[in-house]
């Protein structure tokens, strides 16, 4: 799956608002769908580039040998879920956007998985 169907699948899991791949060294999305008024993603994908960085180095500060397998942010009506990217991709993270009131949360981070497992980059 190249990142346009990743980003296409990604929109068909209940509550999508927007999704990005982005990196988090360079702070670049390399794709992004949905979003518009509600949300920029591409500034939101820029933004979680320093969520993801800060827990880097949160796991090495405390020297924890690991990976991470997502963050959950929840706003008041909105889920953020931001996984990187481990099979070889590197810097590489999908960040989607859910609309808290139609979202299923779990369903949200198995579908992530299963876009991350197919992604091929």
């Amino acid at each position: 799956m190249n990142i346009d169907e990743a980003l296409k699948d990604a929109m068909a899991i209940e509550g999508a608002i927007g999704v990005a791949v982005a990196d988090h060294e360079s702070g670049m999305s390399l794709g992004f769908l949905g979003g518009g008024q509600q949300l920029d993603l591409e500034i939101a994908a820029a933004a979680n580039t320093e969520v993801v960085r800060a827990k880097i180095r949160a796991l090495a500060a405390l020297s924890i040998d690991d990976v991470i397998e997502d963050v959950l942010i929840t706003l008041g009506t909105q889920y953020h879920l931001i996984r990187p990217l481990t099979r070889g991709h590197g810097s590489l993270f999908l960040y989607l956007a859910l609309d808290r009131s139609r979202a299923n949360l779990a369903l949200a981070r198995h579908g992530l998985k299963r876009i991350e497992a197919a992604l091929d980059i």
